[in-house]
Order: C-alpha cells, then structure tokens, then sequence
C-alpha cells in the first residue's frame, strides 16, 4: 500500500550512465545499510556484470569486515560495468529489495518484461524469478516457523518466570525465617556469655578461697610449732623443778654435788649444739623451702591448666554435637535429594526412548522424501529436456534469417541442474557454469537420492580440490604483483585436465568463446608471525651511546630513547621495546647475556660490554613500558627485590641509610640519578611489606670493598676491643664457592685498577665470594611455628617446662619400621634419630602433626634440622641462649647437671652452635644473660619471644652453604 501512495519517477531507460549513478550515489548509504551482497550477486552474475574473481574478492577478502563495507566495494565494481552495472544493481533491488527500489528511483516495483532492461534473456529471467520466489517461499515459512518456535519459547518463558516469582516469595519468606533465628540466636550467645561471665566469677572466688585456706593452713603449722615449744619448756620446767624438789630433800654430798654439775654444764652444752644450725644446713633448708615453693607454684599452675583444659574440651563437645546435628540434617537434605534426582532420571529415561521413536519416524519419514524427491527430478529432467530442445530449434530459426552469416554453436548435451549443497557458505567462491562439471561442490549427477556415504564422500572430495586449487592458485598469483590469467575456459580445460575421471563426463558438453586475457591485481603474501621475541643484528659499537634504557629486574629492561642516525636507529629499534637477551663477541668467545630479570646497574653493565656487532632480542611490550613513564616523561626505576645485610653500615651525610647486621632492606633502584655506585633502599616493617626509612646504599661491589675493609681491621684490633665489640654483631660473614652468577652481584671492576684486564669479569664466578648482601624471600606461616631452643644441651632443660604452658607441645618421637625408616630417609622425612638408637626418630609427619592443632611444637633437636624443615615450607623460631658467669646462670647450670652434662661440655656446646648460627638462612633471636634472672623469668622470656617472633614475616635466603 505504501508503494502506490510514491509518485512515478523518471523513467530508467531515457536517463544517461551518469545520471543514474547519480541517483544511485545520492542513496548509496541506505543501500549500503540495508543491502546484503550475497542476496544480489546471484541475479548480477547472471547479468554478467559481476564475474567469479569479484564475486569471491566481495564475500572472501578479510579487509571486508561487516556487509556495509562489502555492498561498497560491490558498488565499486559495479561502476566500472557503466550503465549495465546501474541498470542490473536497480533491477536486482526491484526483485529483492523493493522498498529500497522504490526509495532510490520513486518508482513502483513491476515485473513485467517491460520494466527491465534486457540485460537478461527472457527465459532466464524467468528462471531466475522462479527461484527467487522459491527462495522467498522458503524463507517465509522458515520466518513462520521461527515464529512458532519464539511463541513457544515466549510461553515457556513466562511458566518459568511465574515459577521463578514463586520461588522469589519462597526465597524471601526463608530470609525472614532466616532473620528470625539469627535473632535468637544472638539472644542465646548473649546469654551464654553471661553464664561464662559469672562462671570465671566463681572460679576466681573459689581460688581466692583456696589462697585463704592455704594461708590459714600456714598459719594453723605456726601455732601448733609453738605450742610444741611451749610444751617442751613446760616439761623441761617440770623436770628442774622436780629435781630442785628432790635435791632440797636430801643433802647430797660434795663429790655428788660437783658431778651432777659437771653433768648439767654438759646437758647445757649439748642443748646449745642441738638448737644451733650450721651454715651449710642452713642453705640446705634455704634452697629446699624454695624449692618447695616453686613446686606448689608449678602444681597451682597446673590445677589453672587442668581447669582451662576442661573448658576447652567442653566446648569443643558442644561443638562436636551441633556439628553432628548438621550433618543429620545435610545427611536427611541430600536424601531427598537423591530420590528427586532418581525420579528425574527415570523421566529423562522415558523421554529418551521417545525422542528415539520419532527419530526412527522421521528417519520413514526422509526415505519417502527422498524417493519423491528423485521422481520430481526425474520429471524436472524430463521437462528442461524439452525445453532446451524448443529454445534451439527457435535460435536456429532465428539465426537462419540474420542477414550475417555465422556458424551455429553445437548444440550441447542436456543435463540436469547441479544442485548446490543446503550449507552454501562455505561454496560462494565456487562458480559453476550449466556445461562444466568440477568437483568444486557437492552435487549429485543422477536421479537416485543421495545416500549419507555417497554425501560424505562428495564432501571430502570437495575439500581436497578446493584446498589444492587454492594452493595452485595462491603459487601463481604470488610469484608477481600482476598476473595474466587466461579466459574461463582455458582454465576450465587446465582443471578438468587433472580429473579424467570428468573429462568423458564434458567430453561434448557446451563450448564457450574464448574470453581474452586481463590483467588481475594480486593479493600480498601474509606474514605469519611464529613469535613475539625479535632478534636483531647490527654494529653495536659503543651500544649505551645509541640506547638509553630503563626498567630493572621486577618489570624488565626496556629502551626508553634511540639516537638519530645510529646503527639501532637505522635498523628500527624504538622506544618501548623489552630487551630480553644480547650476544656478542669479546676476546674470541660468544658471549651471551639474559636481561629478562636482571636489575638496571647489571643490564647497563651487560651492555657496556659490548664492542663490536651484536645480536638483540627484542619483545615489543609497550604496556609494561608506559607503566614506567611518570608524567612528566621521565622514567621510574623498574627495580625491587629484598636483601639481607650481612655488616654494619654507619649512616653519614649526603641521605646515607644507617644499617645494622642482619637487617632486611627492600632496594627500589640501583642506579639513582646524582648518586653514583650507590643503591636507593629501604627499611621494611617487620611484620608487613611497608618502606620505612628510606635512604642510599653502596652498590655490591663497594659493600664488599667495605666488608673486607672491616674484616681486616677487626683482626688486628686488640682483644679487650674486639670482645666489646662482639656484643653487638658487626660482620656476618657469608661467602659462595658455588659455579654461576650470584643472584645479586654484578662483576663490575674498576677502570683505574690496571691489574684487573677483560677476562676478569668472569673469574670470580667460580672463586669464593664474600657476600655483603644476600637476597632473602619473605613468607607467612599460616599456622603456629615450632620453636628451637639452643644451645641443645639448654635446651633439653627447658624443652619440657616449655611444654608444659599452654599453646605449646613437645614433639615426640615415631616408632618406625625397617622398611618404612628407609623409605622416609629417601625422602628426606627424618629430622634426627633418637640417641637411643632403633629405629625411634623424629619426623616431618610428628611436626606437621602438632602444628595442625594450632600449637607451637617444642623441638628437642639440632641445628641439623633447619634445613630440612625449610625444604617442607616449615620456618621454626631459633631462640639462642646466651651463657655468662652470672648468678642466675649458674643455678641454671646446676639443674643441667643434674640432667648429666657438665658446665664445659655446656660451654662448648654453647660456643660451637654459635658459631653455626651465621650460616643459617633464616634470621633467630638471641636471649642476652641480663634479660632474666631465674627459670620462671627465662620461661617468661621465652614466651614473649615467641608471640612477637610469630607475629613477623620470615625472610629466608637462598642455601649458598
């Protein structure tokens, strides 16, 4: 209707070339947007105003990303056809796109013979436009189809869209059930805490009851001592008195008289001996009332144990029933779970053997189409037989009154249509004229229908020839930018000349004239790129004149400006680039250096090396690049890694980094700007990875200068100085005799120093090396750490008062078996064997096993053991006892030797792990003598160590020994 109300347009066929273009240019972008190329190209190929090399380069070439772009490069070729392109792109719209036609020309659609231009035979229009309106048939009942299908699924959608608000409503009424008991919940732990409140309440009256009854106890001993006192002077008063009596009854005689006084002096005497004690009882009884105390302290810090125990297990059985409970609950859901799923199954069972009924059905069901599809072509055969037979005899007629003589074509041998496989997208570039028959396509070439492996052998017939066709063709038209093709049927002939099996096929099929050669434009040769990683040669004389780069070991090395005119300007090196590794040439050796992971002062050492030509491995790898660039253009430093400082760097002037042994420093850059062999580095918290104080630090090579200065003056220094100073640690001497370069060291030599000659770069690596800095890496126990305590001799001491606190076990020993001892040797699982010998041994599985439970395991072992708990990602807490000749150290002593050691093997013990503590890789904490006075505070010590030891991050270096 809308099509009547557009009023008439000039007529097509009295406009010129350019004015049509014109019209057809004014609307060329709703054509573009609203035109799709494959629904054309069929009418204008059969208009031939379009040929096989333009359709493919339209619907192949990957340029052409979206249909707007390919329906203008169609309008591109078409304009070069002139008026017979214009006239055939409208009459393809009228067929097609009728609105569009009506919008471009305005006017009216027809088809009638009267509105085209003849480009067309009237027979093949006619054909054309019966398949056309197949065609548009076919899709209107796929769109009705379509529909159907989007009705279904639209009621569908609404079912579970009403059954997805209902389980909305069921959701919500579950949350405010859910609310509900969460609320009552909170009320009950209210509560709950409130009995606990008062429950700590009564046990602290109950001990406060029981100091009371223990002091009354005390105080109840002290009266009954004196009232036995008191009972002995009343008896003793008694007796003089009875004897005064007896002696005042009768006179004794002087001899007597000087006896019973000799006697009495010597009573007095020996009464005087017994009431008075000797010193060395005196500290006896001392030390065992002491004694005594610490005991009743120790058993009233067990009863407090016992009672925290008790309400932990308590506790941790209410726990156990609510988890049991749980899991009832979850055991009775996944039930129910578990018949609804069998229910669903036997469903999906059913409908399976449904759906293979009508399969069965519809397989009937295409037999039948088939046989009628193989009749309705054998009549189609039959009818276009006639058919060709009328339309010769009329051109014959036709020709034969043409005043011109020519000679007839023969007449070609009838054939049916090739019918083009349903799945066409993959055979647009295939162009298939009614004579020639190419195995270019999956058509059946009789009456029968096709079978399934009839069809499969077709298509992998079709694949193989596409692909070698292909191949063929992209060697011609590669080998120059333009090529002469022959015409279609020179080409016909060189392909059917490699398929005999179709030449007796086309032996007499339709002859075409030969078309005359032109000239096609070839495509270019891809590329294809088999890595990103570019390796680039040139004459690298003075390389860091002609590069300036930035970076460092954590984000890589990048080139950050080129020099106009230099050698990596010419061959194409710019900025941004990642420089993963450089080769070259010094004193007749290939040399080769990685800078994938390297820091800045290394990569510019690397290529300051480098003298003469040289070969660059190239990444491009902008993004990391721009990350480093600050605003301003500048560039930040790429460097960060953390290392362990091995001496004592005083801090001075000019913002120096004060320093002390066995501090952990995170190094940002290692080559700062006005700060020349010098690191920028900071101190890191110690139980986070934040930058503290931040400060310059000599580079490796001056801090190993500086530490073999200190070494060498600490061994002439005199010895009173020498032992004041090894109170607080200076030096921690640390070398590697390992092959390879030191993950921090850069071999850089000093130019001045005329002894030292090119080859020396290399030959410390294989030499003993001290180590002013050590690269450490930090990681987070996530679980409770064991604890060593040394020396091992102290340690047997207080490993076992130390497991007697809370939070705290000592690891006990496995019994093993032959077989199994060995087996866990092989795997590095022993940590030590037990001095008894046997097969009792410590293991990893006994530590891992203690540390699981959220306590600290107490270890009764060596320094040997360190190692091998590192390998299992296991860090102990080292704890050092530092011996003096204090007071305090010697009571401690004396309850080592009653263990059975003596006070030398103690020393000895102590000085020989000392001395081992420096090549450990991790950090320990030493117990200086001043710290603690008796056992109880040494354990007190102890503890609070080992909570801030927890709390810090640990920092292993790599095992250089």
């Amino acid at each position: 209707m809308a099509a009547e109300c557009v009023p008439e347009g000039p007529d097509l066929k009295e406009m010129g070339e350019e004015d049509v273009w014109e019209l057809i240019n004014d609307n060329r972008h709703r054509i573009s947007l609203g035109v799709k190329p494959c629904m054309l190209i069929p009418y204008l190929r059969q208009a031939r105003v379009l040929t096989e090399m333009d359709e493919d380069e339209i619907l192949s070439c990957l340029k052409l990303n979206n249909s707007s772009m390919r329906t203008s490069h169609m309008l591109d070729l078409l304009r070069i056809q002139g008026r017979n392109g214009a006239m055939a792109l409208l009459e393809s719209l009228m067929i097609h796109y009728p609105t569009i036609y009506t919008q471009v020309t305005g006017r009216k659609p027809s088809t009638e013979p009267s509105g085209f231009s003849g480009l067309i035979k009237y027979s093949d229009l006619t054909e054309y436009l019966v398949k056309a309106l197949t065609g548009m048939q076919k899709e209107l009942k796929e769109a009705r189809q379509e529909a159907s299908r989007l009705g279904s699924r639209c009621t569908s959608l609404e079912a579970q869209l009403g059954q997805t608000l209902e389980r909305q409503e069921e959701s919500r009424r579950l949350k405010a059930d859910h609310g509900r008991m969460r609320k009552h919940l909170a009320a009950a732990h209210h509560d709950i805490l409130k009995l606990k409140d008062e429950k700590c309440g009564l046990y602290v009256r109950y001990t406060a009851v029981i100091e009371e009854r223990s002091a009354a106890n005390i105080h109840c001993s002290d009266l009954n001592l004196q009232v036995y006192q008191l009972q002995f002077e009343l008896r003793k008063a008694q007796t003089e008195t009875d004897f005064e009596r007896q002696r005042s009854l009768k006179c004794p005689t002087p001899s007597e008289t000087q006896r019973l006084q000799d006697e009495i002096s010597a009573l007095s005497r020996q009464l005087l001996v017994a009431e008075k004690f000797t010193p060395a009882r005196e500290d006896i009884l001392g030390q065992d009332l002491v004694e005594a105390r610490d005991v009743q302290i120790e058993l009233a810090e067990q009863l407090r144990c016992y009672r925290e125990e008790n309400e932990q297990l308590t506790r941790e059985r209410q726990e156990m029933v609510e988890h049991k409970e749980c899991l009832a609950l979850q055991v009775q859901k996944l039930t129910l779970d578990c018949e609804m799923y069998q229910q669903k199954g036997t469903v999906k069972q059913s409908q399976l053997r449904e759906l293979q009924a009508e399969r069965d059905h519809a397989c009937l069901s295409r037999d039948e189409a088939q046989a009628q599809i193989a009749r309705s072509l054998a009549e189609k055969d039959t009818l276009r037989r006639a058919h060709t037979e009328w339309k010769f005899s009329w051109e014959s007629q036709g020709s034969s009154s043409d005043s011109l003589p020519s000679s007839p074509s023969p007449r070609p041998r009838l054939r049916r249509m090739h019918a083009i496989c349903p799945d066409s997208d993959s055979m647009r570039g295939c162009n298939i004229k009614s004579g020639d028959i190419t195995p270019s396509s999956v058509r059946s070439q009789n009456v029968e229908p096709p079978c399934p492996e009839s069809l499969r052998t077709q298509e992998k017939t079709l694949w193989y020839n596409r692909d070698s066709s292909e191949t063929a063709e992209c060697d011609v038209l590669l080998d120059n930018d333009f090529v002469f093709i022959p015409g279609g049927n020179e080409v016909e002939q060189s392909v059917m000349s490699n398929m005999p099996s179709c030449q007796n096929n086309n032996s007499d099929g339709l002859s075409r004239a030969s078309a005359p050669p032109f000239l096609l434009r070839s495509r270019p040769r891809a590329m294809r790129i088999t890595g990103r990683v570019l390796t680039i040669s040139f004459q690298g004389e003075a390389l860091l004149s002609q590069l300036q780069v930035v970076g460092g070991n954590k984000t890589g090395v990048f080139v950050h400006q080129v020099t106009e005119g230099s050698a990596a300007n010419t061959v194409g090196i710019s900025s941004g680039a990642q420089i993963l590794e450089v080769k070259y040439e010094q004193a007749q050796q290939a040399l080769r250096m990685v800078l994938e992971d390297t820091t800045l002062e290394e990569a510019m050492w690397a290529l300051g090396q480098v003298r003469g030509f040289c070969h660059l491995s190239l990444r491009p790898n902008q993004d990391a690049y721009e990350k480093l660039l600050l605003q301003n253009g500048e560039a930040m430093s790429g460097d960060s890694f953390y290392v362990r400082v091995n001496m004592t760097l005083p801090g001075g002037s000019q913002d120096a980094l004060s320093v002390s042994c066995n501090d952990i420093l995170h190094v940002t850059c290692t080559l700062p700007a006005g700060a020349g062999r010098s690191w920028r580095a900071s101190h890191v918290h110690p139980c986070q990875l934040l930058d503290l104080k931040t400060g310059n630090l000599p580079n490796y090579y001056r801090a190993q200068r500086l530490l073999i200065s200190a070494i060498e003056d600490m061994s002439i220094q005199p010895m009173a100085l020498r032992k004041a100073r090894d109170k607080q640690k200076t030096v921690r001497i640390v070398s590697t005799g390992r092959q390879g370069r030191n993950p921090l060291w850069v071999c850089v030599e000093d130019t001045k120093d005329k002894s030292t000659g090119p080859r020396d770069a290399s030959a410390p690596r294989g030499c003993l090396t001290l180590m002013p800095y050590t690269l450490v890496t930090p990681h987070y126990p996530p679980v409770c750490r064991p604890v060593l305590l040394l020396p091992t001799i102290l340690g047997r001491v207080l490993d076992q008062k130390l497991a007697e606190w809370q939070g705290f076990q000592l690891c006990e020993p496995e019994l093993l078996s032959s077989s199994e001892h060995a087996a866990r040797l092989q795997r590095s699982e022993v940590l030590e064997e037990c001095e008894q010998g046997g097969q009792r041994c410590y293991t990893l599985q006994s530590v891992e096993r203690v540390m699981k439970q959220g306590t600290h395991c107490v270890l009764p072992l060596g320094l040997d053991c360190v190692r091998r708990l590192h390998r299992a990602e296991i860090f102990p807490i080292i704890i050092f006892i530092a011996q003096s000749k204090s007071r305090a150290a010697r009571k401690l002593k004396s309850k080592v030797q009653r263990q059975g050691w003596s006070e030398e093997q103690l020393l000895e013990c102590s000085r020989s792990e000392e001395s081992l503590l420096d090549k450990l890789p991790c950090l320990y904490r030493i117990v200086s003598p001043d710290s603690w006075d008796d056992k109880t505070t040494l354990l007190t010590t102890l503890h609070s160590i080992i909570l801030e030891e927890q709390k810090k991050i640990v920092w292993v270096e790599p095992d250089l020994w």
